[in-house]
């Protein structure tokens, strides 16, 4: 139990080894070879097709649908416990909290984690992996990554014994997607007037569309992209390049049809007219808005170098980036500039298919700024043994070709590397160019100030996503730039429901994750200027948990091979509970194992 003064105890009881079965599903979801839309039925997983029709259970199920089974003792779960139950269809999670049987579906809708090695606290089950948060009363998603809901079962007690009944389509499919409102605008489609327009399609657009579906928004909801896709995992494309552009579909075409997002792909907006209330696109197509959400993400930066414009030379920005990069690597040299996220996982990835992959990088160690020089070298360690060479306190200086072609990268050392293909990850700039002459504030490096309800300076436009600054509620607020996916998610949501009038607020903790080699590290918090890293645990083995301190503060933590320790601390500091250096430097981790009090 953690205490405080003058805030409520929080309970929290967990597992904390997660098996390596389990653990190998995830890299597997994670790496593509699963969709984050394949739903299990009669234990294999199905793609739906984008013109299938989701299936949702009825809300009636029959009695013939229905399956109900004693699944335990009263006393065989103690206040504070979790445990998967068998139903002949499918698995339950079996929760007791406040003396009360609370039954869901045991698999995280995001990429499948199995819910009773997550963190149980305050009426709601953390996921072990990504971080996203489930009501226990009601199944209904509270926090991200993810777009479902878990479905909520029948639980009854007889004879000291619990009973749990439930539907068994609703067993097979583990998902539940919320009830939502559907268009009755007559004029949709066919008009040049909407009532909300969204700019962006990445998870922050996504989330804030369907969440105006979920609170009963009828009117006319149009997302526009510069993709030629509906929305998609972005994630994956660096953990996984050669997954298909359908693979990776947040949601099936029908999904769009059946709620009245209307998408409009490849489409530029290239001016905003906030005192008309109007957009003007690339084509010259215009559009009037009554409410704007603007979710326009970021674009990678390019080299600047003599060569630039070389064949073969990559950002990855779209499925079509990722999947030429697999393409051509294959047997080939690979040179990647720039050792954070997007690189690293991009090395990972082709060490198995490339003849050769080579790092180049400015800072002394990997993931430097982010994780700290020890955790940075125990993973370049991890790298180097998978035959990735590394180049770094370099940059690159030109890139030379035959016939326009790439054959080789020259680095400010003097030393040339063989290169076939060159994968760019230094980092991007926020995609608000044509905000500049809108009236809508930006800050100097590009960013979109906003407020904790997602309100940009202008009355009736919000932003949210990779292109925003927003203050951070429990670092004092303090305005960042937080740009994952997790975060895009929360604030489409809260943009949501502040266009419609609920003043909601920002108050998700920051979590997000990397996956390498089959091994996944998680992370929670916000890190920047931190001044201080202990680390328990082994991180020659890669099995630890890193606590960032800044004063005598945690201010996020890092972990591998620890599960559930990053979503038990994300839910410690979600609970206005502020964890102090001392606690974390004596070695014993039972206040966060559920070990101790």
């Amino acid at each position: 139990v953690l205490g405080c003064a003058d805030l409520p105890t929080v309970e929290l009881k967990i597992e904390v080894v997660l098996p390596e079965k389990e653990r190998g599903k995830e890299e597997l979801s994670a790496s593509g070879k699963g969709s984050p839309r394949a739903y299990q039925g009669n234990g294999t997983a199905r793609h739906f097709h984008t013109e299938e029709r989701l299936p949702t259970p009825h809300p009636y199920p029959s009695p013939q649908d229905c399956v109900e089974a004693a699944v335990c003792h009263v006393k065989d779960l103690e206040n504070g416990q979790m445990r998967e139950v068998e139903l002949g269809w499918g698995k339950v999670l079996l929760v007791k909290d406040n003396g009360e049987f609370h039954a869901l579906g045991h698999k995280c809708p995001h990429y499948g984690a199995p819910l009773v090695k997550g963190v149980l606290s305050r009426g709601r089950v953390r996921c072990p992996w990504h971080g996203a948060c489930f009501n226990i009363s009601t199944g209904d998603l509270e926090d991200f990554p993810g777009l479902d809901s878990l479905h909520k079962f029948q639980v009854k007690i007889e004879k000291e014994k619990v009973y749990v009944r439930a539907s068994k389509q609703a067993l097979q499919l583990q998902r539940r997607t919320k009830v939502m409102a559907k268009c009755i605008s007559p004029s949709a489609g066919y008009s040049s007037s909407t009532n909300v327009l969204i700019v962006g399609a990445g998870a922050a657009g996504l989330v804030c569309a369907e969440t105006l579906r979920q609170e009963g928004f009828s009117d006319r909801i149009v997302l526009c992209t510069l993709d030629r896709h509906l929305p998609y995992d972005r994630p994956k494309l660096s953990k996984s390049l050669d997954t298909q552009p359908e693979q990776l579909a947040l949601r099936p075409k029908e999904f769009f049809r059946a709620y009245g997002i209307e998408v409009l792909t490849e489409a530029q907006v290239v001016t905003v007219d906030v005192r008309n209330k109007k957009v003007v696109f690339k084509d010259g197509f215009k559009l009037e808005y009554s409410k704007l959400l603007l979710a326009p993400g970021s674009s990678p930066r390019t080299l600047s170098c003599k060569g630039k414009e070389m064949e073969n030379v990559f950002t990855i920005r779209t499925p079509e980036d990722a999947n030429r990069v697999v393409r051509l690597a294959r047997g080939r040299n690979v040179v990647i500039v720039g050792a954070g996220f997007l690189g690293m996982e991009v090395a990972a990835y082709l060490t198995e298919k490339a003849h050769s992959v080579s790092v180049v990088e400015l800072e002394e160690t990997p993931f430097r700024r982010f994780l700290g020089e020890r955790v940075g070298r125990a993973l370049m360690k991890m790298f180097e043994n998978n035959r990735v060479k590394f180049y770094m306190q370099t940059e690159v200086s030109e890139l030379r070709g035959q016939e326009g072609k790439l054959k080789e990268v020259v680095l400010k050392s003097s030393k040339v590397v063989r290169a076939d293909v060159c994968v760019v990850g230094i980092g991007a700039v926020a995609a608000t160019g044509f905000l500049r002459q809108s009236g809508i504030g930006l800050d100097s490096r590009g960013f979109i100030p906003v407020n904790k309800m997602m309100q940009t300076n202008v009355p009736g436009v919000f932003a949210a996503g990779d292109a925003v600054t927003f203050p951070l509620a429990w670092r004092n607020n303090r305005k960042v730039n937080i740009p994952h996916w997790q975060m895009a998610h929360a604030q489409g949501r809260v943009a949501a429901q502040n266009m419609l009038a609920q003043e909601a607020e920002m108050n998700t903790v920051p979590y997000l994750w990397t996956a390498m080699f089959g091994k996944s590290l998680r992370y929670a918090g916000y890190g920047e200027g931190f001044d201080d890293v202990i680390i328990q645990g082994d991180l020659e083995e890669l099995k630890f948990v890193a606590f960032y301190t800044k004063g005598d503060e945690v201010i996020a933590v890092a972990s591998m091979n620890y599960d559930p320790i990053v979503s038990k601390v994300a839910e410690v500091l979600a609970s206005g509970r502020a964890i102090r250096k001392r606690e974390v430097e004596t070695g014993d981790m039972s206040w966060l194992t559920g070990k101790g009090s």
